[in-house]
């Protein structure tokens, strides 16, 4: 997923490389993810939920950022899964 944020937030706003979809839920009731994020991370539940492996979501502003995901082993945003 394209967005205009680097990926989830913890926090002391440092990015998270990698997360559950149990720890995502626990983020949003701790007010951790707020606003605009939750649909976000929302919807990012319900695709792993539905049989994807994996969601990322990266931040379209990067140049590049869709290749260094893919091709890095660090990766660029935040790897959502069940």
């Amino acid at each position: 997923m394209l967005s205009d944020v680097e990926g989830v937030l913890n926090r002391d706003k440092k990015l998270i490389s990698e997360i559950n979809s149990e720890e995502a839920k626990q983020m949003i009731k701790d007010g951790v993810i707020s606003g605009g994020m939750i649909p976000k991370i929302n919807n990012c539940i319900d695709v792993a939920k539905n049989g994807v492996k994996a969601v990322c979501i990266i931040d379209g502003r990067k140049s590049h950022s869709i290749l260094f995901e893919l091709l890095s082993d660090k990766g660029s945003g935040t790897l959502i899964r069940e």
